[in-house]
Order: structure tokens, then C-alpha cells, then sequence
């Protein structure tokens, strides 16, 4: 009898341990790999979050200067369902955060939402009023934004990042897709006594490194901000650049913006006027007309010309800018005197669609392909239907549209030696081809000189050194001022470009005021060209070239 209880109760411990394993075997073997997913997914989640987006620079002679980077902070948000008083709330937020009580209250309308965005980027004093606030619904939550810490500047080459992280105009818009990174799904695993541990799921977006020179941009906009006083122009582009490589130095467009308070400005704020705005160059087209005729062998700097103060298109009577009468000039005085009839006489001297081929060669009926969102550019239908009339006002720069980044290029090659580079913002290799041949540009460099010297260019000198450059100063047509109507307008564009030192050019300025209240660039563009090549002469330490004033 003792002996059958034990063996039962034996047995029944063996039936109980048989049971036990079974199961741990159906649940650890047969279902395990259910059992571990769903233990998994209690102690692990996902989420989407977008990559870091990559940094900007300006270069600070050889060192890197943060231009765009990204900066947290934190945005107010309500959740309208939890909120028994609006009233009482959009009249407390509205006196932390400047926003109008109603627009508040309108926020708060929905009452089934469970999110509503009110303000982003809110500063510290906000951020503590709004923490001190006692109501249910009101939260706080920190995000990276897109941060600008030189505020305006460049901010027309920088463009901005929206509030959907997407990168708007300039470098951001252009190079949005490396810039922002990849997206990816972030692990968060819950540890012990609930600590949260993240996964590395995303990739930053890669860093871009700028041409422009932060100090020569600095001074560009601080002259151009100080002659906006004098001149009063509407507005105002420079760009310079270095003839040789393509490097774009500096691009200023006045009046600038801050990118970090986009949300604030009107969207015609945002345009690049240097890139994206077309306009009649005037006289310091004349260097490329000469260009392309002395390049053919069919005038050199002595030819004269006789000029009578006008010439007859057929029925249209084409006068001088100052409708004098110059009489017998060679060219050289030509380009000095800015003589419209005497350029008209020199592209007389090749065909018409030769002339055509040697602008398409300086770039002018196409996109330069700088890096910057938005390039516009003109393919100049009407000036190719082959009108005489056409061709002679071409000549001087009328009635062919160009943006001051194709003349700036123009230039570069007249500058270099007669090669045609590709501008460029960002750090990379240089891009050039031949297009006219290297004594047509060291004569023309000469006869530039001698513009500075003894013509309308003569304020743009700087003490000590060869400088070259011409003016232009052309009408601005009704069209481009938005008006449906044939003709030019009292209004004027005044540009100079120059560059120096003239015989081993370091850099190339283009300018182009919108509409000052000077008569002609000789008065006002010149001056602008003179202080900015004296501060990058002074700035490099650029010995002068001209040893016979040297004292």
C-alpha cells in the first residue's frame, strides 16, 4: 500500500513534468517566433523620421564659415479637444506670442483634431510664458529648424528651407535633394525601469561648400547698402568673379532678405535678380560687338570711323546716346566716347549671322548652368528674325536681353584671354572653351584700359592700378516694367563692368543698379566698382600695377 503511493505520486510528478515541457516546447519551439515578435513589438517601435540636413559654407580665406546649418527649438501646438475654454486661451497665447486672438480661436474650432499647429521657432521668453500657463491642450515640442546665423547675408544665394523641410530658391533649392538627407525608420527600445534607447536609422545630408568669399560678400552689400542712399536705386546686383576659374566671390542682390523669418516677406522678396531677372544691357555690350569684329580680322583698335551723330536703318534714325557729333574716331575712341553709331558701323563690317554665332558663342542666347535655382535666360526670338534694325541697336546693347550673370561670364573671357568659363558657387572643378582668340582679348583688355583711362569709365580707377572696364547705361523698356505698352521709359539701368589689375586680372565686377537717380553709370555704377575693387585690391594685398605713379 505505502508503496503504490509512492509510485502515484511519482508518476503524477512525471505526468505534471511532461506537461510543463510540452507546453514550454509548443511555446518556446512551436510558437516561439510568435511569442518573441509579439514580446518584441511591446519593447520596440519605429518611427519615420526625415535625415539632418547638411550644412552650408562660406570660405573665409581657406577656412570654413558656417552660412546655413540647423538649430533646435521648440513650436507651440494645441489639441483643440482637450480645450474647454478658447476664449480664454487665444486671449493668453495672443499676448505671449503676437498672434491675433482670432486667428487663435479659429485654430481651435475643430474640436475632433487632436493637433493644431499655432507658432514655430518660439524664443526663450515665449517658451516660459507659455510654460507657466496652467490649461490642458497646450504643448510644447522641440524640432530642428533651418538656421542662418549671418542673418541676411547672401541670403539670395543661400535661399531657405520651408516649413515642410523642403529647400526654396538658391543653394537650397537647388541642391534640396543631397542637402536633406535620407529619411528612415529610427528603432526606440524600451529598456529597464522604461528608459528609451534609440537606433541610428537615418543619414545627414551632405555638406556644401561655397565659393563665395564671406568678407568680399560683407563688403559688397555694405557699399551697396551705402549707395542706396546716395543713388536711391530700386535695386541692385553684383557678382564677381574670377575670370580664370569661374569662381563666383561674391553675388549681392539689394535689398536682401533674412532667410531664418521667410515667413513674413512677400514672395517677390525671394528673387534673385542676378539670375533670374533679364534686362538690356546697354554699353558695355559695345567690348563684345568690337570683340567678335576684331576677332574676324575685319577692324583693329586704329580703324576710323566717321561719325556724323546718327544713322539712317532704312526709315529709323539711330542717334548717339548725347546725340553729339564726334566726327572722325578710331575705334578705340569709339569704345572711350560710347558711340553708338560708330559699333553699328563695326558689326557693319561682318555678316549679320556671323555676329549672331560669335553672342551665341559669349553665351548670350543661353543658360550659364551656375548652380542656383531658378537660372533664367532669353534665346532673343526677336533680334534672330534677321531685321536690320535689330543688329544696329544689338550693337550698343539695346533691344537684346541678357541676365548680368551671362555678362559677367562675357567678361571673364575677355578678361582671361578669350575663354568662356562656367560660373560656379560651389567648390569644384573649372569648365572653359576658346571663343575668341588671345590677341583679339589682349586688345580689347588695351582698348578697356583706355576707356578707364581717357572715357566714361575714368571714375572707377583705383589709385595705382590698371583698371578695365566700360559703362552702360539702357533704357528700360515698358514691357519690363509690366506695362502693355511699345517703347522704352524715362527709367534707366546703369551698369559698369571692370576688372583688375587689367594685365593679370584677379577678379571681374559686374554691376547693374535698377533705376538710380544719376543720369548715366559713369556718375553712379563706376563709383560702386571703385570702393568694392579697392577693398579686394587692399584685401588680398594686390600690388599696384602702375609703377610710374607709385610714390
Amino acid at each position: 500500500m505505502k508503496v503504490t503511493r509512492i509510485t502515484f505520486v511519482f508518476i503524477c510528478f512525471l505526468v505534471f513534468s511532461f506537461l510543463i515541457i510540452g507546453r514550454l516546447t509548443f511555446l518556446q519551439v512551436i510558437k516561439g517566433n510568435i511569442y518573441k515578435a509579439q514580446a518584441k513589438g511591446q519593447q520596440e517601435n519605429y518611427k519615420e523620421i526625415a535625415g539632418t540636413r547638411g550644412d552650408i559654407y562660406f570660405n573665409d580665406k581657406g577656412d570654413k564659415v558656417l552660412a546655413a546649418t540647423n538649430q533646435s527649438t521648440q513650436f507651440l501646438y494645441l489639441v483643440p479637444q482637450d480645450i474647454e475654454n478658447d476664449e480664454e486661451v487665444a486671449e493668453e497665447l495672443s499676448k505671449i506670442i503676437n498672434i491675433d486672438k482670432e486667428v487663435i480661436i479659429n485654430k481651435l474650432s475643430n474640436k475632433n483634431s487632436s493637433f493644431s499647429l499655432i507658432k514655430r521657432k518660439l524664443c526663450k521668453t515665449e517658451i516660459e510664458a507659455i510654460e507657466a500657463l496652467e490649461f490642458d491642450g497646450i504643448h510644447l515640442r522641440e524640432e530642428l529648424v533651418r538656421y542662418y546665423p549671418h542673418n541676411t547675408l547672401a541670403s539670395d544665394v543661400l535661399g531657405f528651407v520651408n516649413n515642410d523641410n523642403l529647400g526654396q530658391y538658391g543653394i537650397e533649392g537647388y541642391f534640396n535633394d543631397y542637402l536633406q538627407g535620407e529619411s528612415g525608420w529610427q528603432k526606440i527600445a524600451h529598456g529597464p525601469f522604461g528608459k528609451t534607447l534609440e537606433g541610428d536609422g537615418v543619414l545627414k545630408g551632405i555638406d556644401i561648400s561655397l565659393t563665395i568669399d564671406k568678407n568680399i560678400q560683407e563688403e559688397t552689400e555694405k557699399v551697396l547698402a551705402e549707395y542706396s542712399d546716395i543713388f536711391e536705386y530700386e535695386s541692385a546686383q553684383v557678382i564677381i568673379m574670377d575670370p580664370f576659374s569661374g569662381k563666383i566671390l561674391a553675388m549681392a542682390d539689394f535689398p536682401s532678405y533674412d532667410p531664418n523669418l521667410f515667413d513674413d516677406l512677400d514672395i517677390s522678396t525671394f528673387k534673385n535678380k542676378a539670375v533670374q531677372s533679364l534686362y538690356e544691357p546697354g554699353s558695355v555690350f559695345k567690348a563684345i560687338t568690337l570683340a567678335s569684329v576684331l576677332n574676324e580680322g575685319k577692324i583693329t583698335p586704329e580703324t576710323t570711323y566717321e561719325d556724323k551723330g546718327y544713322v539712317m536703318i532704312g526709315e529709323q534714325k539711330i542717334n548717339n546716346y548725347d546725340n553729339r557729333v564726334h566726327g572722325v574716331k578710331t575705334m578705340t575712341e569709339v569704345l572711350e566716347k560710347s558711340i553708338n553709331t560708330g559699333v553699328i558701323f563695326a558689326q557693319d563690317q561682318i555678316p549679320h549671322k556671323v555676329f549672331e554665332k560669335y553672342l551665341e558663342r559669349f553665351g548670350i542666347f543661353e543658360k550659364t548652368g551656375v548652380e542656383l535655382q531658378g537660372e533664367t535666360y532669353s534665346n532673343n526670338s526677336e533680334f534672330k528674325k534677321g531685321w536690320e534694325v535689330n543688329y544696329a541697336t544689338a550693337a550698343f546693347g539695346q533691344g537684346i536681353d541678357t541676365t548680368l550673370i551671362q555678362m559677367a561670364r562675357a567678361y571673364c573671357a575677355l578678361a582671361n584671354g578669350g575663354e568662356l568659363v562656367k560660373p560656379h558657387i560651389v567648390e569644384g572643378k573649372t569648365e572653359k572653351k576658346r571663343i575668341i582668340l588671345k590677341d583679339t582679348a589682349d586688345m580689347i583688355v588695351r582698348m578697356l584700359v583706355s576707356v578707364a583711362e581717357n572715357g566714361y569709365s575714368k571714375p572707377a580707377i583705383v589709385d595705382g592700378y590698371n583698371i578695365a572696364g566700360k559703362t552702360g547705361t539702357s533704357q528700360i523698356s515698358y514691357s519690363s516694367l509690366g506695362m502693355n505698352q511699345i517703347g522704352y521709359s524715362d527709367q534707366t539701368w546703369q551698369s559698369f563692368i571692370g576688372f583688375a589689375p587689367a594685365f593679370d586680372p584677379k577678379f571681374v565686377i559686374a554691376i547693374k543698379l535698377d533705376n538710380p537717380n544719376t543720369k548715366s553709370s559713369s556718375e553712379s555704377a563706376t563709383l560702386v566698382f571703385k570702393d568694392i575693387a579697392k577693398y579686394i585690391l587692399d584685401y588680398w594685398q594686390i600690388a599696384p600695377d602702375k609703377v610710374d605713379i607709385i610714390e
